[in-house]
């Protein structure tokens, strides 16, 4: 009868579980058993579990950065104002002399000239207006309608200053008004 195997009785006896196993076995079906730092368990809860290595978080800040937002502006606010520029030269072209045929090469140098105004216009407006507006929201520490409104404000009064003080407060006025509706606008839809 050394043969036999155990009967359930002997089996169940030998196989008690006491509660430490209880709670080991509840912690392993429960909660992840990924350790990604030392001393750290995140739960995952849709997905796996991403965090940015030192190079991501590197180039977060950077591109975070007033400097970088302002020179980004900066470049798309100069293609953008050559865009302008373009279609505008060339739907009003200027007209030097009108009894003289104008030349090829005189309506481009033409269009160059009016390209170029408006997109270093637009490349300085939006170079300024976002390095205000990122210098508020960073002193402020808040994102909401009152830091474009106030940069705004200081863009088109620094614009407006140009032409003296009345055109420095009008221009403040209708720049706060304008990028505020434009806030109001962009946040509601």
């Amino acid at each position: 009868m050394s043969n036999m195997s155990p009967s359930l009785s002997e089996t169940s006896a030998k196989a008690s579980i006491n509660n430490k196993d209880l709670d080991n076995i509840a912690l392993y079906l429960t909660s992840t058993q990924q350790r990604f730092r030392e001393n750290i368990i995140l739960p995952r809860t849709v997905g796996p579990v991403q965090l940015k290595t030192n190079e991501e978080k590197l180039i977060e800040s950077i591109m975070e950065s007033c400097a970088f937002k302002s020179i980004a502006s900066c470049v798309i606010g100069y293609g953008l104002g050559a865009a302008i520029g373009l279609f505008t030269s060339s739907v009003n072209p200027n007209v030097a002399a009108v009894e003289k045929q104008q030349s090829v090469r005189e309506v481009f140098r033409e269009m160059k000239i009016t390209t170029l105004g408006y997109a270093k216009n637009f490349a300085v407006l939006g170079c300024v207006f976002t390095a205000i507006e990122c210098t508020i929201e960073s002193y402020r520490g808040k994102s909401d309608w009152k830091n474009g409104t106030y940069a705004g404000g200081l863009t088109g009064g620094m614009i407006g200053l140009r032409a003296g003080i009345k055109a420095g407060l009008i221009g403040a006025a209708g720049f706060a008004a304008f990028s505020t509706a434009i806030d109001y606008y962009m946040n509601r839809s």
